[in-house]
């Protein structure tokens, strides 16, 4: 299955775009990108829950973008597997951590179902 270059477009705005800061600050638009059962295991291996994420107090993320090693596949016609790196500052500390999420097409647009983050060492 090959996707289409605005599927591709809009899938990578919207995961760059959880990565800027006055998305992560904004519940409201949080609350619109991610699916009623949304799940994530989290670098730490926590598992946080869709009410976890949404009450959680974000903080401040220094993160490369673009995001590097940025891939997207179709996985049906519906569901999408977006995968890359992240690298971002926290207290001072740089943390590099390989990233997959899962997104599904709904009526209203693509949103986010699962998502796992697994530490490494460049």
């Amino acid at each position: 299955m090959v996707i289409s270059s605005e599927d591709r477009e809009t899938l990578e705005r919207l995961e760059q775009e959880l990565w800027r800061e006055e998305t992560y600050l904004d519940k409201q638009r949080v609350n619109e990108l991610i699916a009623p059962d949304f799940f994530e295991f989290g670098r730490s291996g926590r598992v946080w829950q869709r009410q976890d994420t949404l009450a959680a107090e974000p903080s401040p993320r220094d993160a490369v973008r673009p995001l590097p090693e940025f891939h997207i596949r179709l996985l049906d016609e519906h569901i999408a597997q977006v995968t890359y790196d992240s690298a971002f500052k926290y207290d001072g500390v740089v943390e590099y951590t390989h990233r997959s999420s899962i997104w599904s097409r709904t009526t209203s647009g693509w949103i986010l179902r699962f998502h796992q983050g697994t530490p490494f060492q460049p």
